[in-house]
């Protein structure tokens, strides 16, 4: 796959067109209604594998430009993610843009649905950010291009706990590579962010005797899910000043930047949040350098592709729970690809993840 770099690519002559090139995006779908006050964008970056499918997060961004930022990360994740899982998917996201509190209705989610039908099933959307399985069942009114429905209606539910035991596998996988077995007994976790997946994974932890600590800006639910599984509460001010083991983002991404890593005082970093890295390359490349052992996100959080996937064939939870298992395996083999290369681990990623796609590609161009 040809990916350009900034200094190739001028964005000033065409900022949009321009962004797409940089990682070879396919499709991008602008959406307007006065009427219901919806603006959304949905990017389609990559269909070699198949149908592009992503959520669709409902966001309150300080600007268009910042959106189609994130939709444009997210929708390339989203190939990744899909093909280093091995299913059958292509790379795709869709964001709403407003306060969800505000502005999420009935009829902005069906006018949107619509907008998804316009495009003939090249992109399934499913629920993110500020998004439920509700929301997908209203949008389903106009578009049979839907993953993520409630059980009642033949869909999966919820994903979050098969995302969150990706998350967990991948978390022993990480620990087997830095400490030589993958037990998490007696290890300091932070998790911050405590949604579905998070507190979902802060069970499974707490179940193993990890020592966990919590942050999220809800106050509410914080103190909750502290008490529910005996879970130490940390500020945002003090929580990269603590010393741990792991680090587990599993709320908003860019969450290991500049200012986190001069502070971050831990082995492993392996969470739920996409984009992790505020810079892919900066990043990616200091976190190593810095000894602390990187699981990318795109590969441990393939959980919930995961469990929509099997959604589209007759769900079956047990299917998406097996499958989600391998995130074990794929996480440590790309550990070591990374160390037979000498290569930092996003890159050994997205390696496995290109792999597939080329030689997929290559199977179609034949056929």
């Amino acid at each position: 796959m040809e990916v350009k770099t900034l200094s190739q690519i001028d964005l000033s002559v065409n900022p949009v067109i321009a962004q797409m090139a940089i990682h070879n995006h396919e499709q991008i779908l602008f959406c307007n209604d006065n009427a219901t006050g919806l603006k959304a964008i949905i990017a389609v970056h990559n269909t070699i594998l198949g149908p592009s499918l992503g959520g669709t997060r409902f966001w309150n961004y300080n600007n268009e430009a910042e959106a189609l930022t994130d939709v444009l990360r997210l929708s390339r994740g989203m190939t990744y993610k899909s093909s280093v899982a091995g299913i059958n998917l292509g790379g795709g996201k869709a964001v709403i843009i407003g306060d969800p509190k505000k502005l999420k209705n009935e009829a902005l989610l069906r006018r949107f649905g619509k907008f998804v039908n316009s495009l003939g099933g090249k992109y399934i959307t499913a629920e993110d950010v500020a998004m439920t399985s509700r929301d997908m069942e209203i949008i389903k009114m106009e578009t049979d291009y839907v993953s993520g429905l409630p059980e009642n209606m033949g869909g999966s539910g919820d994903p979050s706990p098969v995302t969150a035991y990706g998350v967990y596998v991948s978390m022993k996988a990480s620990a087997r590579e830095t400490w030589g077995n993958d037990s998490l007994n007696g290890k300091k976790v932070l998790v911050q962010g405590i949604g579905h997946v998070g507190e979902v994974l802060v069970s499974h932890l707490t179940k193993e005797g990890a020592k966990v600590y919590v942050n999220d800006i809800n106050q509410e639910r914080l103190k909750e899910v502290a008490n529910k599984y005996k879970a130490e509460v940390v500020s945002a001010d003090t929580m990269f000043d603590l010393d741990i083991d792991i680090y587990a983002p599993c709320a908003l991404g860019a969450t290991i930047n500049d200012n986190t890593l001069s502070k971050l005082k831990c082995k492993i970093i392996c969470g739920a949040a996409n984009n992790q890295l505020a810079d892919e390359t900066i990043h990616g490349e200091a976190v190593g350098q810095k000894g602390i052992l990187y699981a990318p996100d795109f590969v441990v959080n393939a959980g919930g592709i995961i469990n929509v996937y099997y959604e589209l064939d007759g769900y079956n939870r047990e299917r998406a729970l097996a499958h989600a298992e391998k995130i074990y395996d794929t996480t440590f083999n790309l550990f070591q690809l990374a160390k037979a290369e000498k290569i930092a681990t996003y890159k050994a990623a997205n390696k496995l993840g290109e792999q597939r796609l080329e030689a997929i590609a290559r199977i179609n161009a034949v056929l």
